[in-house]
């Protein structure tokens, strides 16, 4: 594989572990700034609505860049953010500086996944692109933890100001190690929005939007419910962060084999078992070794989707690389808002810290009904076709 893979995986890892590391700082940073649990989990939602604005508005506003100078941008970008995060004030300033780097998330991603692909011959794109998205799942096994520990012993300042230095080392990655590559022939941005015509296209960002959505609703108040709840320290935090990283790990593995092998039935069950593990976590909150059990599967289930949904939306939205890419990450975000927020509602209204695991289950059974709905309006569009009319399927792979 190039060097430039590695390149992107740096990036990747750095904009992963500044995206999920403000979970295990959450007591810490409403402490200092004297705000509640819940308002500092708005960080959390800021910018994932960062991510779904940024996606489209960057990838779009680099359309006519080159892509490796578009990548650097970003990751120039990225490293302005964390640094207004550091060096942050206020809680409002903390915010904005969580904005300007979820900008760059998304297209990152984008860009960055269409740039892999070019990278290496056509038979290996996939495995390309997984492993430029190993820098993420990386981050929360090892970026995540050691910022967590790092915050806590020497104050979250000195972990945005680690993930600012790591910003650095991936731009220089970008400019040393990433080539400047020919564009791909496309349609055009107008070419790229009309796949946006297609109801499965919207179906699919449904899943991915509903169905991550009910990850976030339990993982980001994952520091106080185990705290509270389970009776762990808040050093052990980390060391949980840890096994929901190795987590998604295997789920990240076994979720690729899944979606290599049927879609779609394996799309029902990882979200129905993504529900039901959030229901048992409801009773399993209250105890150590049960939390911790559970923290691993939650991890495993939870990340599983993620290949499945990226597969799901690549394979309705062909014709759109970049910007069918960046959008499902903003779909990842605007889920992952809207679990942080519907929890954050709950808990400020008394529920406790076992209300964001119902509320994730019920946000993955809604994912499995837009699954549901997405399978059955294919079946019928099949059947509606004589057999010499029915397209190919794209030969889209998950390694």
């Amino acid at each position: 594989m190039p060097l430039a893979l590695l390149a992107l995986a740096l990036g990747a890892f750095g904009i992963g572990t500044t995206e999920f590391v403000i979970v295990g700082l959450l007591p810490q940073i409403a402490g200092d700034f004297s705000v509640s649990i819940p308002s500092a989990g708005l960080l959390i939602t800021g910018y994932a609505l960062g991510v779904v604005v940024g996606a489209p508005l960057m990838t779009a506003a680099g359309a006519r860049l080159p892509r490796k100078t578009m990548l650097a941008v970003l990751m120039g970008v990225f490293i302005v953010g964390n640094l207004i995060c550091a060096l942050a004030p206020s809680y409002g300033v903390l915010m904005a500086g969580r904005l300007v780097a979820a900008l760059t998330h998304g297209a990152f991603f984008g860009i960055g996944s269409v740039v892999a692909a070019q990278l290496v011959a056509p038979e290996r794109k996939a495995r390309a692109i997984a492993l430029m998205f190993t820098g993420l799942t990386v981050a929360n096994v090892a970026g995540v933890p050691v910022g967590t520990l790092v915050g806590q012993h020497f104050g979250w300042r000195a972990t945005f100001w680690g993930v600012t230095a790591f910003g650095l080392v991936g731009l220089l990655g970008v400019l040393v190690l990433v080539p400047a590559l020919p564009p791909e022939p496309s349609g055009g941005l107008r070419g790229e929005l009309r796949v946006f015509a297609r109801p499965q296209v919207w179906l699919a960002l449904a899943m991915t939007t509903l169905g991550f959505g009910g990850v976030f609703a339990s993982f980001t108040y994952l520091a106080p419910m185990m705290t509270t709840l389970a009776g762990f320290s808040d050093p052990a935090v980390a060391w949980l962060l840890v096994l929901f990283g190795v987590g998604l790990c295997v789920g990240n593995l076994l979720g690729g084999r899944a979606a290599d092998w049927r879609l779609m039935p394996s799309l029902y069950v990882v979200l129905g078992s993504l529900a039901l593990v959030l229901v048992v976590f409801v009773a399993t909150a209250h105890a150590e070794l049960p939390a911790a059990v559970t923290i691993a599967v939650f991890g495993a289930v939870g990340f599983a989707t993620v290949p499945l949904l990226q597969m799901r939306v690549m394979q309705q939205a062909e014709g759109a690389p970049a910007l069918a890419s960046a959008a499902n990450i903003a779909a990842f975000n605007l889920g992952n808002a809207i679990g942080a927020w519907l929890s954050g509602l709950a808990i400020g209204h008394g529920l406790g810290y076992t209300a964001p695991n119902w509320i994730g289950a019920v946000l993955a059974a809604a994912g499995l009904g837009a699954a549901a709905c997405s399978g059955l309006l294919e079946r019928r569009t099949r059947a509606a076709a004589s057999p010499a009319e029915q397209p190919a399927a794209p030969a889209y792979h998950v390694v």
